[in-house]
């Protein structure tokens, strides 16, 4: 009995073994039940149990290692979503230009690019534009024909394939767009523009406008000479442009655009100015004291511009150097202060302007001398004081005593107005020019000298003083003794 066994346990196992690579498939079960038919019928029942006995021993003994797995495959490649925003960015009479933005969801396949499909109004059938995907976001499509009515759409391509499109809302028609022309002027040139002479003017001035824009200049309403002015057009802006300055440019310049029947303008004032020319009629009015007065007139060529101050000089005749009084004067006199007594003077005027000072001056034709003054001094006049009066002795006579043979003096003092005459008597006898006697007066001092006396000297002497206001005297006794020899001395 249990051979049987064995055998009909060998048979199923080689019956389940074509059988196990099936297994994973779906027909697999329907294969298996005409297999089980084969059994012989007493063995049905213990042949599972058997082989079941003999397959489950190994798997807990040995487990069997099972084959390594294939790589899972990469995920499908997936189109991008549409592009975005599609619009249209400029029309002319033979192309459009288009403008859109990347799609939202590109995805792990990435982006390739993009494809421009048009169509015209009525037809159905796109026709692409590009035969290489294009990258950028704005498109060109050219070679069209004026007035027709398009139908545009932009498709993303990428390993996936190609988006849905995004297209137009409305179809364009193939036409000029006419854009207002607006002339952006420069801040700086929306007032006067000032140059001086022999500067370059390089004016750019940018302006808007399509299509074809025309643009004309005019100075103060009439053509420009193209000899002296150049201008050079394109389509964002317009240069003027003038080598050398001269005043003949001054004027008003006006800039027209114009695109069909539109136009924009712009005044564009230039001002050429150059240094001014000398006052004219300088005049020396008048001279006094230290001072001297000018006058002049504005000058003939102001430079273009306005007059803005003078300046005042003067030059000493001796030195012939010019100094520099009043600068930046407005008016058209001027009084020069703090001369130099006896000098003589001349005076120049310059005139200014914005630019500067005049290169040359007018010089007065007249010279300014200040005169010296002499000073005269004139006293105070003064009632004259009369100091006239009659003589009178200030210190009189006195008396003397004199000896024999030794020389004395009388003194005495007097005053008087007019000085008064000095004369000595002796006795009430004038003296005169006895040589005996020697008279001094000096400074109303009066000296009577009388030499080497004797004893007939002696006497009254007087000192009389007199002028046409009277007379004064003064008198004194003058007494000469002789000298007393003793006896003794004598018989020696």
């Amino acid at each position: 009995m249990p051979a049987p066994i064995k055998k009909s346990a060998k048979k199923a196992e080689k019956v389940q073994k074509p059988t196990e690579p099936e297994a994973a498939l779906e027909s697999a079960p329907r294969e298996a039940a005409p297999v089980a038919l084969e059994v012989p019928p007493e063995h049905t029942a213990a042949a599972p149990t058997e082989s079941s006995t003999e397959v489950a021993a190994p798997a807990e003994i040995a487990p069997v290692e099972e084959p390594p797995k294939d790589p899972a495959p990469p995920p499908p490649a997936v189109p991008t979503s549409p592009p975005q925003n599609l619009v249209v960015d400029d029309v002319t009479r033979t192309s459009l230009t288009i403008k859109w933005q990347p799609p939202e969801i590109i995805g792990e396949s990435g982006l390739d690019g993009y494809t421009v499909e048009y169509c015209k109004e009525g037809v159905s059938e796109f026709v692409p534009a590009n035969t290489e995907l294009t990258t950028s976001n704005r498109f060109v499509i050219k070679g069209l024909t004026a007035g027709d009515l398009l139908n545009v759409r932009v498709v993303s391509v990428n390993a996936g394939g190609c988006s849905d499109p995004v297209s137009l809302p409305n179809p364009v028609a193939i036409r000029e767009l006419v854009d207002r022309p607006r002339i952006r002027l420069p801040r700086f040139l929306r007032a006067r523009y000032i140059k001086q002479v022999g500067d370059q003017i390089n004016l750019v001035i940018p302006f808007i406008g399509k299509s074809k824009p025309v643009i004309t200049w005019t100075k103060d309403g009439q053509p420009l000479d193209v000899k002296k002015v150049n201008i050079r057009n394109s389509d964002k802006d317009s240069i003027l442009f003038i080598r050398k300055a001269e005043r003949g440019d001054t004027g008003t310049y006006q800039m027209t655009v114009k695109v069909d029947s539109l136009e924009d303008k712009a005044n564009i004032v230039i001002q050429i100015v150059e240094l001014p020319g000398p006052p004219t009629s300088l005049k020396l009015i008048d001279t006094w004291g230290f001072n001297a007065a000018l006058e002049w007139t504005p000058p003939k060529n102001n430079g273009n511009t306005d007059i803005t101050g003078y300046t005042v000089q003067k030059a000493d005749k001796k030195t012939g150097e010019w100094f520099t009084v009043l600068e930046h004067f407005h008016r058209l006199n001027a009084t020069v202060s703090d001369l130099i007594m006896g000098n003589s003077y001349s005076f120049r005027v310059f005139s200014e302007n914005m630019v500067g000072r005049s290169e040359s001056a007018a010089i007065t034709k007249q010279v300014a001398t200040i005169q010296k003054t002499g000073i005269v001094y004139k006293p105070p006049e003064y009632k004259e004081h009369d100091f006239s009066e009659a003589p009178k002795f200030t210190a009189p006579l006195s008396d003397r005593a004199a000896t024999v043979g030794y020389t004395t003096r009388l003194l005495c003092a007097v005053r008087g107005s007019p000085k008064p005459k000095i004369e000595w008597m002796k006795n009430q006898m004038l003296i005169g020019d006895d040589p005996k006697f020697r008279q001094n007066s000096n400074l109303g001092v009066c000296s009577l000298e009388i030499r080497k006396p004797c004893s007939f000297d002696g006497g009254v002497y007087t000192c009389r003083a007199k002028n046409a206001h009277g007379e004064a005297t003064v008198a004194c006794k003058l007494e000469v003794k002789q000298v007393i020899v003793p006896e003794d001395k004598a018989k020696k």
